[in-house]
Parts: structure tokens; C-alpha cells; sequence
């Protein structure tokens, strides 16, 4: 059976991703793994206020519960999802990256993600 590390492993191997990290809630670390220069801790602990803007404006346009965000920077993008009500899951990528890919994948196997938290 596949584990939360395999899980981080298979994403952190796809072609333009610099990191792939799972975390709680809280922000804190359950498994990742990064490009040696980016600090996987650091990294966790700015998700959960970004979640809690989302999760705010969800509620305030009547959209429902929070899923994905995605965040575009100059140097690439992140891709933010909710896997269980307890943790999430955070990509980083180039600007080369597949992007479309990634997020069809994730939501086609979000369930089989959550199985693994």
C-alpha cells in the first residue's frame, strides 16, 4: 500500500516541481520533500493563513468549502489543496511545469490522497 511518502516522492520526481509537502492544519511538517535551498518547515507554516483567507472568502461568495488555490509568482507557481480535513498538500513549480496536469491528476485522485493522511 502507498504511503504519504510515496505520495511525496512520485510528485517531487514529476518534471518541474521544486517541492511537494504535506502538513497539518497548524502548518506543521508531516512529510516533504524540496529543492535543498527551500526549508520545508518555513515553507508549511505559511500555508494555513492563506487557507484561512480562502476559506473566509468560500463562505463569504457562497462558494462552499475550500479545495485548491493556485498562486502564480514571477518564478513559478503553487498549487494548494485540501486532502483531509486535518492536512493539506502543497506543490511548488517552475514556470515550465505542467501545470494543467498536475491539478487534473489531483483532483482525479484526491480521494486515493486521502486515504493515504
Amino acid at each position: 500500500m502507498a504511503t504519504i511518502r510515496d505520495l511525496v516522492s512520485a510528485l517531487r520526481r514529476r518534471e518541474g516541481v521544486d517541492a511537494a509537502i504535506v502538513l497539518g492544519r497548524d502548518g506543521l511538517l508531516i512529510d516533504g520533500a524540496a529543492e535543498r535551498a527551500m526549508d520545508a518547515d518555513g515553507l508549511a507554516a505559511h500555508v494555513p493563513p492563506m487557507v484561512a483567507a480562502a476559506i473566509d472568502m468560500g463562505v463569504a461568495s457562497g462558494r462552499g468549502d475550500f479545495a485548491l488555490m493556485v498562486l502564480e509568482y514571477g518564478a513559478g507557481t503553487a498549487v494548494v489543496t485540501a486532502v483531509s480535513p486535518e492536512a493539506l498538500l502543497l506543490v511548488l513549480l517552475q514556470p515550465s511545469a505542467n501545470l494543467a496536469a498536475l491539478l487534473y491528476e489531483l483532483r482525479r485522485h484526491r480521494a486515493q490522497i486521502a486515504a493515504l493522511i
